[in-house]
């Protein structure tokens, strides 16, 4: 789900009928500041060590620093109280300035007046808490850092447990468990001492982890930004780490996180690397016909080499041309919840995919294994001949014709559900929603996928339960029931069981991945075409392991059709090869490739056509619908991260809502007409995603996968399996860390 263009629609009134499209922020703009009500507070903290101890008097104001601005100096005293090594306050955000500004803390000691300072560059951001702030600086990391699943599920999850470990300090309640470093600190302000310790944990551990990040440059000055807006300069260390202070707290649970990372099984200190990992088949020089002789075993994945390669979020490959397994380790990695299962060295097996071949020493050669494995990749194949605008059926795709699928049926590789008949918050009809299939197809694949300043598949589900927490219908008790929680506590608990059900996903799925070697469908496709047809005996280039034929889709090319004015008349000189109907590949593919161009607006007197809809095309030539810098994944198939992800995430926010219904019952996401799709220009017309549940919205993100080309069903269906499982995990796992909710 690359969430790069109506994402403001999303996070803001999360989906409404009304929402429309807007134009998306660019990377570099700083974080939105929500609206400020005249009763909102920002919780503040200056650290200052030990010269309260003896505090006569104390005086704080807030000054401007826009030497522009008209001066004042404003008296916020009766907001601010002496607290453990500092003052702490929760003062109203409409008496900051919008320019910058500083808080002056005056002490008076023993006669003495010393003075305290902290400096804001603008007003902090005005964030529904602490933990979404640092929560939104993270995301904002990985979209910019190499887009790695697994390591970003692990990140997300050790700042989510940072959080929780300073949440706990100052809980009264002893039912509620720290993750690491099991302290108890007093305070008058509990959450102002919490946001302090936040503030300094998340900015310690993150700068440890994007340090040497392809795009530290860009990463560490953000980070280094979310921590100034709170008052603390760079260089700042408490008088003491041993103290009790709330910021010198949040350095020791950072420092303990992070060294609770270095031997978590991640291989974080040399890279993530995993040397012990070498791949089965040689490298896939994709750009050329077929498989090439490198591949050894059908069944087995191949990493793709490539003459310029991009990785998906854009940035240029920095491990040269040839992919290496991305996260091959995981599966060793220490989770949140899951539980090894005796006798197996998967946490989460779910069984072997379908089998290309099976290798016969007697006869040197591959012997036929499961004919699901050809009609997978088949379909596989028909996806991709739906990718045309200009020759696809008009769909109604809204809530009250899609989703509402069963678990059971999607266990059994069906898409049972047939919709909602109203929609449950406000009792009527979910009105039609009338899509091109092709148009929803190339939307899906590039929505869900790992494109341009993407969070990758564990972001993205931080990004929709936040956007959840934004809804003015969404009301948050824990579980749906019990008190309302504030929006510090809601988040705090929240991302626990999220982002740990994510971490596990990615332990889960990439054991998998790493133990079924599983392989790709731009190998599995090609190699199949490359045995011949296995449809027609009496018919040539018969093998019972090849490509199965299909009228208008998967065609033998013959003498006739190949004639003069015959649908695979350009490709003569190929006759008895199988021919395939189906995306071609990025419309300008002969220009020099490129890592950050988009497609340009369509123009009737262009050469080049704005997309590539479908033609015939040799089968040993096909490929993903995905830009050519990109083509597949750099680690194996099966089970689908993606799905795994997604279920877990449908799970972890359909318990923790008490709902599988998004708030009002209804979500979208609205892809503008000609201006949404990176691969190619499109979508034609103005397309509208729809969902009435988290779970719906997880099924598309599967299915998605397959529109891209990408994944087989069985790699889809596996993963989702493992979602579910890790989902409820994560929930049960997290009851055990939680007292009763405060608010």
């Amino acid at each position: 789900m690359s969430l790069r263009s109506g994402l403001i629609c999303l996070a803001g009134l999360l989906l409404l009928p009304s929402c429309e499209a807007q134009t998306p922020a660019a990377a570099s703009q700083p974080l939105p500041e929500s609206p400020i009500n005249a009763d909102e507070t920002l919780p503040l903290r200056l650290h200052i060590g030990s010269a309260l101890a003896e505090a006569s008097g104390i005086s704080v104001e807030v000054v401007s620093l826009d030497p522009s601005a008209k001066p004042r100096a404003l008296d916020l005293s009766e907001y601010w109280s002496a607290e453990l090594a500092g003052l702490s306050g929760e003062v109203p955000l409409n008496l900051l300035p919008e320019e910058p500004f500083r808080i002056e803390a005056r002490i008076e000691n023993s006669g003495l007046t010393s003075l305290y300072a902290a400096s804001f560059p603008h007003r902090p951001a005005a964030f529904r808490s602490s933990a979404r702030h640092w929560n939104e600086v993270l995301l904002e990391a990985i979209r910019l850092d190499t887009p790695r699943p697994p390591v970003h599920a692990r990140n997300l999850y050790h700042l989510s447990l940072a959080m929780w470990d300073c949440w706990v300090a100052y809980s009264k309640d002893e039912k509620d468990k720290p993750f690491r470093l099991e302290e108890k600190q007093a305070a008058q302000r509990p959450q102002v001492a919490r946001q302090g310790c936040i503030a300094l944990a998340a900015h310690r551990l993150l700068s440890h982890r994007f340090k040497d990040s392809i795009s530290a440059e860009e990463i560490l000055p953000r980070i280094d930004q979310a921590l100034l807006e709170y008052g603390y300069p760079l260089d700042f260390e408490p008088d003491d780490l041993a103290e009790s202070s709330p910021e010198a707290l949040g350095l020791r649970i950072a420092q303990a996180i992070i060294d609770y990372g270095l031997q978590d099984g991640s291989g974080e200190s040399s890279g993530y690397q995993d040397e012990s990992y070498t791949p089965t088949n040689a490298p896939l020089l994709f750009r050329f016909p077929g498989v090439g002789p490198g591949l050894v075993d059908p069944n087995r994945w191949s990493p793709l080499a490539f003459e310029f390669a991009c990785l998906q979020n854009g940035l240029p490959l920095p491990f040269g041309d040839i992919q290496d397994f991305v996260g091959a380790a995981w599966g060793s990695v220490e989770p949140f919840a899951l539980q090894s299962e005796e006798g197996s060295a998967l946490y989460l097996d779910p069984g072997p995919p379908p089998v290309a071949a099976v290798w016969d020493d007697a006869v040197q050669d591959f012997l036929p294994s499961d004919a699901e494995f050809a009609e997978q990749m088949l379909e596989v194949v028909r996806f991709s001949g739906r990718l045309d605008p200009d020759h696809a059926p008009v769909l109604d795709l809204s809530p009250s014709r899609v989703g509402n699928n069963s678990f059971e049926g999607l266990l059994d590789g069906e898409f049972d559900g047939e919709g909602y008949p109203l929609n449950p918050s406000t009792e009527l009809p979910y009105p039609p929603n009338l899509i091109n299939a092709a148009d929803y197809g190339r939307v899906v694949a590039e929505f869900w996928a790992d494109g341009p300043d993407s969070e990758t598949p564990p972001g993205h589900w931080n990004v929709l339960a936040n956007a959840v927490s934004d809804h003015p219908d969404f009301v948050q008790r824990l579980f749906g029931e019990g008190p309302i929680l504030d929006d510090f506590e809601w988040d705090v608990r929240l991302y626990l069981v999220l982002n740990g059900s994510l971490h596990d996903a990615a332990i889960a799925a990439w054991g998998s991945k790493r133990a079924y070697d599983y392989v790709r469908p731009i190998a599995g496709i090609r190699w199949l075409v490359g045995r011949g047809q296995s449809s027609d005996p009496l018919a040539p280039r018969y093998d019972p392991l090849g490509m199965p034929l299909e009228e208008g889709l998967s065609e033998l090319i013959t003498v006739e059709s190949s004639s003069p004015g015959g649908r695979h008349e350009h490709l003569a000189e190929f006759v008895n090869e199988v021919a395939f109907n189906v995306w071609p590949g990025e419309p300008d593919a002969d220009s020099p490739p490129s890592c950050t161009e988009r497609p340009p607006p369509p123009d009737p007197d262009r050469e080049i056509p704005a997309y590539s809809g479908r033609r015939w095309i040799r089968g040993l030539e096909w490929v993903t619908y995905q830009r050519r810098t990109f083509v597949t994944p750099p680690f194996a198939a099966y089970p689908s991260g993606h799905s795994a992800f997604s279920r877990a995430g449908a799970v972890v926010l359909s318990e923790l809502t008490g709902s599988p219904f998004f708030p009002g019952g209804f979500g979208e996401y609205v892809a503008p007409r000609n201006d949404f799709l990176i691969f190619e220009t499109g979508p034609t017309e103005t397309v509208r995603l729809q969902w009435a549940t988290y779970f719906d919205a997880a099924d598309e993100a599967g299915i998605s996968r397959l529109w891209g080309g990408i994944h087989i069903a069985a790699d889809d269906f596996a993963g989702r399996w493992v979602g579910e499982q890790v989902g409820r995990l994560a929930v049960a796992k997290a009851k055990t860390y939680w007292g009763e909710p405060s608010s």
